[in-house]
């Protein structure tokens, strides 16, 4: 390399999944090779269901017409504003203006960074959940923030513990990152968690940034961070399709907050690409259109995966909430598991996590791979994590090919 690379880029790794994905490809050729079958994925939430047709249909529709392939508006189309703003008042009973108080995103994890862009100057520290999203982290460090981790514990309900939070220094603390329905663990929100929020919030003049892409995945009651008092005046909400709609691979998400906030979100993002491609948008108003009825039956299948992966967790030993919501379902593994009593020769050192030392083993004995949970912090290591975006079929097979190792 002729040039040094940005010092900023020595505070992260490649991300977790990408480094291991790479891992399992190579791992594939070598068993499709040897006649083995292919590596079968529990990792990663990308959902496999399809989309709306009516989102397929006017995609296509769309893309054929004059005049759509140009450039776009930086703020998105009115119609899809409008979308996701009729979205909010309808599920979530939240009130929001589609002119300034609503910015679509390329999916919300572009909104992490761009939030972290426009708010946080080096040096200023942010508020990250443990376990937690690792993208929360990567960003902070990406834009030279100093890190400070908040535990969410299980027999806390996997909510923050607000004794504790009021006892660290908060000083030059300016976000607190938040996820509910939470990724990894599966736990809920309630209307009076969302209040404690925003009022720690506002009371310690901290930018509340709620990741909501669950809320409708195994979960009744959909909430928003929004709906609480005050919540205008400290609290931004990142919000996608990719799960609620099948589209992970669309990339199409929002960020909703004042007129305020929003607008400096805009600052950064404007400079960075040159608006959605207006068939994907117009897509997007009709997926939002859906009914209840579509939610039903996402999750009426949802359910059947979830029992299907806690029949995995059942054969490993693994315990785990069988009400939990979102799109995996996480698993505490105790030391004394039989599992873990003997490891695989590719493995690595035994410092490993519970959690990592159980992966590994059903990796390269069973070929299923089940993320571990140090990738989510400390509070994870003991624990595992298996994705529902797997057909009951394939659930029903992995489950097979664990059997086999523990026998």
């Amino acid at each position: 390399m002729i040039i040094r690379p940005a010092r900023r880029t020595e505070s992260v790794q490649e991300y977790y999944f990408s480094r291991k994905l790479k891992e399992i490809d190579k791992m594939n050729s070598a068993r499709i090779a040897e006649g083995l079958p292919r590596v079968i994925n529990l990792g990663i939430g990308s959902p496999d269901g399809m989309p709306p047709a009516e989102a397929i249909d006017t995609l296509k529709e769309c893309a054929s017409m004059p005049g759509t392939h140009a450039y776009q508006s930086y703020v998105g189309t009115p119609e899809l504003r409008k979308a996701f703003a009729d979205w909010y008042a309808r599920y979530y009973g939240v009130t929001l203006s589609p002119d300034g108080e609503i910015q679509p995103l390329f999916g919300s994890k572009e909104g992490i960074l761009l939030i972290s862009m426009a708010f946080i100057n080096e040096g200023d520290k942010v508020l990250v959940p443990d376990p937690g999203y690792p993208t929360y982290t990567s960003a902070s460090r990406l834009v030279g923030a100093g890190i400070l981790t908040y535990d969410l514990k299980e027999d806390n309900g996997w909510q923050p513990d607000f004794d504790a939070l009021e006892k660290m220094d908060l000083d030059g603390v300016k976000i607190m990152w938040t996820n509910y329905p939470n990724m990894p663990t599966g736990g809920r929100a309630t209307k009076e968690l969302y209040q404690r929020i925003t009022d720690f919030g506002l009371r310690h003049n901290i930018l509340i940034v709620n990741d909501n892409p669950y809320s409708f995945i195994l979960n009744d009651n959909p909430l928003s961070i929004l709906a609480s008092e005050g919540a205008k005046e400290c609290c931004l909400e990142l919000n996608s399709l990719s799960k609620a709609h099948n589209m992970s691979g669309w990339r199409v998400g929002m960020v909703a907050g004042s007129r305020e906030l929003i607008s400096e979100v805009l600052k950064v993002k404007s400079q960075m690409d040159s608006g959605m491609f207006r068939p994907m948008q117009m897509a997007a108003v009709k997926a939002l259109g859906q009914g209840p009825e579509w939610f039903e039956t996402l999750n009426a299948e949802y359910k059947v995966r979830r029992e299907a992966a806690g029949k995995i967790f059942d054969l490993i030993g693994a315990k785990y909430d069988k009400e939990s919501s979102g799109l995996f379902l996480w698993g505490r593994l105790d030391p004394g598991n039989p599992l873990l009593a003997k490891t695989s020769p590719q493995a690595g050192p035994d410092d490993r996590s519970l959690g990592e030392i159980l992966s590994d083993r059903v990796l390269y004995e069973a070929g299923v791979f089940i993320t571990p949970g140090f990738i989510f912090g400390r509070n994870g290591r003991n624990y595992i994590r298996i994705s529902l975006c797997a057909k009951p079929e394939v659930l029903a097979e992995a489950l097979e090919k664990i059997r086999k190792i523990t026998e």
